[in-house]
């Protein structure tokens, strides 16, 4: 899920992660292995946002998705594995 720069403020005040930067030389590498997402690191590794169903007020919602962990306490190198779900759900304002 690609986010405005709305939603990727509304993302980074409910969960401690930075986004990577479309300009990064990373981001080609990044959509090539997982598709098209606004990335984010954090303490944990590698996050995307995956949209949700909206609740029953019309809030859009999208849940944290782990795609890589950190492979040192340096946080130098990331090891991919397979997507792991979060319990963290993420409101995005639908008019962002």
């Amino acid at each position: 899920m690609r986010l405005t720069p709305a939603q990727i403020k509304q993302t980074t005040s409910q969960f401690e992660a930075q986004p990577v930067s479309d300009e990064s030389r990373l981001v080609p590498e990044l959509n090539k292995v997982f598709g098209d997402h606004t990335f984010f690191l954090g303490d944990s590794g590698l996050h995307i946002v995956d949209a949700v169903e909206p609740s029953e007020a019309g809030t859009q919602a999208g849940r944290i998705i782990k795609l890589a962990t950190w492979n040192d306490s340096h946080h130098t190198t990331l090891a991919p594995h397979n997507p792991e779900i979060t319990d963290v759900v993420i409101e995005l304002d639908k008019a962002a």
